[in-house]
């Protein structure tokens, strides 16, 4: 799965973390995964602040107001 997606992005961030805990990494690989997780996540936010935003707007009703709806994935 693509790192470019946010399901992709998501699971390389989950396999970050399990290696940061097995405190098997010197300071310097730690810090290239840790700046790579920060990436990561900074776009996996993004991704999720345009998905919220495509929502609103498909929930826009006639007269310009929103309708609140809950919406699942």
């Amino acid at each position: 799965m693509s790192k470019n997606t946010f399901e992709g992005s998501m699971k390389r961030l989950e396999e970050i973390v399990e290696q940061l805990d097995s405190g098997k990494l010197s300071l310097d690989e730690s810090l290239k995964i840790f700046e790579e997780g920060i990436e990561l996540s900074n776009a996996c936010s993004e991704k999720l602040k345009q998905a919220e935003k495509r929502i609103k707007t498909l929930l826009k009703k006639e007269d310009g107001n929103f309708q609140l709806e809950l919406v699942s994935f």
